[in-house]
């Protein structure tokens, strides 16, 4: 009894809270709750800014598995940056694409700068396991429950390549 009252009690304080507060704090991913549209279209363009620039990075500092997957990444990236954009763009979205990276892929992209050699490619390896596996877990909700129709099928015909990425991303940490 007291694990229902404690849930619906952590239901009416996800709800009471800005779903941007209870998407950045994460009590959307642990209540298995979709973000709302504009969070989505935030933290999604912003995980592709992050995927595009740290593969960059990658291209160029890494060894040769690494650079095939890093290029992948950018194409892949740069991909649904586009549709996402014209998402947006064209009117079936109505929300904002943010002009920057959120602040904690700044960090993680920041502290990828400061790296070479083996400690970069392990900290991008790294990064991109935890990326991926953030990314499956958004577009996986939004595409679950989202509330704007169109976006929510896109998202749902993401996760399977998010899941494929998130795959090639643990291999190259084998």
């Amino acid at each position: 009894m007291r694990k229902i009252v404690f849930m619906a009690a952590m239901l009416a304080a996800a709800s009471a809270l800005a779903q941007s507060a209870a998407e950045k704090s994460g009590v959307n991913t642990l209540m298995g709750v979709a973000p709302k549209t504009e969070d989505f279209v935030k933290e999604a363009a912003s995980s592709d800014m992050f995927e595009i620039e740290s593969s960059k990075l990658a291209a160029e500092r890494s060894d040769a598995a690494t650079k095939t997957f890093a290029q992948q990444m950018i194409e892949d990236h740069q991909k649904t940056t586009a549709e996402l954009k014209q998402l947006v763009d064209g009117g079936k979205v109505k929300a904002a694409l943010p002009t920057a990276m959120t602040p904690a892929h700044q960090e993680l992209l920041d502290k990828l700068n400061s790296l070479q050699g083996d400690e970069f490619t392990q900290q991008y390896r790294s990064d991109q396991v935890e990326a991926h596996e953030e990314a499956v877990d958004l577009f996986k909700r939004y595409g679950e429950e989202g509330e704007n129709a169109e976006l929510r099928s896109w998202a749902a015909g993401k996760v399977s390549a998010l899941e494929h990425h998130l795959q090639m991303a643990k291999k190259l940490n084998e």
